[in-house]
């Protein structure tokens, strides 16, 4: 079948979700020798980087099937999957939905005891680990049975897989975490129906320019990994999917496969803004695709300044220099991007501005009542979707904190405009409220800060609230090869700030982006940098 009629019948398929995308794909006559999914790793003799077709892709995902059903695994089985490589997370997830599993992802950079206690309050019926997370583990209590490595499940005969669970909407099929910033991260489960709610409406609609050859530069175990398999086996389209997402690996994998559309967190596009990318090969590029936490202005425009993209002119379609870049915000729990906007270098409409909500969604900015506030009333950002999580697994208790009249609170602070567009401020727990009832924010500041200083490619900036009601704020600068660090940025740093914020500023250091704590995905620890500077005295 034709690409385009596929996605429209994927659309159509009432009986297809998230668990089932491969199966289905292959029921509704989708080539076996087309395109089925790239890993960096070999697979199962299977060099790296060598395209597993669609049907060979089916074939290692019955060998694992097989295999973990003689070892017990069986439907509704939580198994926890703690790896490193992207073959063998998707591989795994793959397989323990196609008997009807719960695979539970984890992120390989957790420490031990934490991956250990999260096992633990999974009450996993099962682990798979690979050698050296399974050395990690050892001398930990799990409550559950290490079945193996994930890539010994390969040696599994397809012939004996049995056939694929047939999954009902609301069976539970995947078990991601939080970034876990303040200790053992939460479990945020999806359904067959939920987190299939945004592929289905993309597939309906016609399919973007930079979504036919993608570099996923998404971590394997996050819920954005598994929804951009889903979305690439429903396209037909080309993935090759890293196992490490750090600048420098992007840009090497850019040069060498050439895709045309790269999906990532904002944590790697700042990476990448640090290089020079006149001096890499980057023509391919028509699409940036981020999502999670929103981007910066400078980190975007050096992107978009790269690469190529089609564009419609009176003399046809022509090709033309310079990238887009979708922009949005979105987390494990929504399922997907709740809002985008689209960048090009033309464009100017930034401020954090994450754009107009996707139309398969509802959004509200809200007050502490559940009430919504007008255009230009920042509030609490409240969600309704299809998209969104059924709740954390094993914890009621955080799950129904996190509703209010029917919405799901984000915990992100927004505004909307009278157009429409919503505009990111900052994690509510990342802000300080006045006495007053003024808050200042600091992913706000960081913004205003980067768009002020050409020579720092990124920063960090921490708003405390001390004992005595007082507010200090510390600036942390990461600066561009070649800035002098001895250069006194404080007045370019407080005038960006604006008179409010800057009245407040302590000081500001200059630091390498190794001394900032991050969480397993990258997002900066402000918890921990607020504890460090309560306690410290100015230097």
């Amino acid at each position: 079948m034709r690409t385009k009629g596929l996605r429209g019948a994927l659309a159509a398929d009432t009986a297809l979700g998230a668990g089932n995308v491969l199966a289905r794909v292959l029921a509704h006559g989708a080539d076996p020798t087309g395109p089925g999914l790239t890993f960096d790793t070999p697979v199962d003799g299977h060099p790296a980087e060598r395209p597993l077709t669609l049907g060979q892709l089916d074939e290692r995902v019955a060998a694992r099937a097989a295999w973990l059903h003689r070892r017990g695994v069986r439907p509704r089985d939580p198994i926890a999957v703690w790896a490193t490589g992207a073959a063998d997370m998707v591989l795994s997830f793959l397989a323990l939905t196609r008997l009807g599993a719960i695979p539970a992802l984890m992120n390989g950079k957790l420490r031990p005891e934490i991956a250990a206690e999260y096992i633990r309050r999974l009450r996993a019926a099962g682990v798979l680990a690979d050698a050296a997370h399974t050395e990690a583990l050892a001398g930990h209590d799990l409550g559950a049975p290490l079945l193996g490595q994930p890539a010994e499940a390969g040696a599994g005969d397809p012939a004996d897989a049995p056939p694929h669970y047939r999954h009902h909407d609301e069976d539970p099929i995947v078990i991601t975490h939080t970034s876990g910033t303040t200790g053992v991260p939460k479990a945020v489960l999806h359904s067959h129906a939920s987190l299939f709610a945004a592929t289905r409406h993309l597939l309906s609609m016609p399919q973007a320019q930079g979504t036919s050859r993608i570099l996923n530069a998404l971590p394997a175990p996050h819920t954005a990994t598994v929804l951009m398999v889903n979305q690439a086996l429903g396209n037909r389209a080309e993935m090759l999917l890293l196992s490490e997402q750090g600048g420098e690996r992007v840009l090497d994998a850019i040069q060498r496969w050439r895709p045309d559309g790269v999906f990532g967190f904002s944590v790697t596009w700042a990476e990448l803004a640090r290089f020079d990318l006149s001096g890499y090969d980057l023509d391919s590029v028509r699409l940036w695709f981020n999502t999670g936490d929103c981007s910066h202005e400078p980190h975007v425009r050096r992107l978009v300044a790269v690469g190529s993209r089609d564009t419609v002119t009176r003399e046809g379609v022509v090709r033309v220099r310079g990238s887009v870049f979708i922009d949005g915000l979105g987390s494990s729990e929504m399922g997907h991007s709740m809002f985008h906007i689209t960048h090009t270098a033309d464009t100017d409409r930034y401020g954090r501005c994450v754009g107009r909500p996707y139309r398969f969604t509802r959004v509200a900015v809200l007050d502490l009542d559940g009430n919504e506030l007008p255009p230009g009333e920042v509030g609490w950002l409240g969600i309704d979707s299809p998209s969104l999580f059924r709740g954390y697994w094993n914890d009621s208790v955080t799950t129904y904190r996190s509703r209010l009249r029917g919405w799901y609170l984000t915990g992100d602070l927004v505004y909307a405009d009278a157009e429409g567009r919503y505009y990111h401020l900052d994690r509510a727990v990342d802000s300080v409220e006045l006495a007053d009832g003024r808050r200042f924010f600091t992913a706000l500041s960081e913004e205003r800060i980067l768009a002020a200083c050409p020579d720092v490619t990124d920063c960090t900036v921490v708003i405390v609230k001390q004992d005595d009601g007082t507010v200090v704020t510390d600036v942390l600068l990461e600066l561009a090869a070649g800035a002098d660090p001895g250069t006194d940025r404080t007045g370019s740093v407080r005038a960006a700030l604006g008179a409010d914020v800057g009245a407040t500023l302590r000081r500001v250091v200059p630091v390498a982006s190794a001394d900032i704590p991050v969480t397993v995905t990258g997002k900066v620890r402000k918890v921990a940098l607020r504890e460090r500077y309560l306690t410290e005295s100015p230097s």
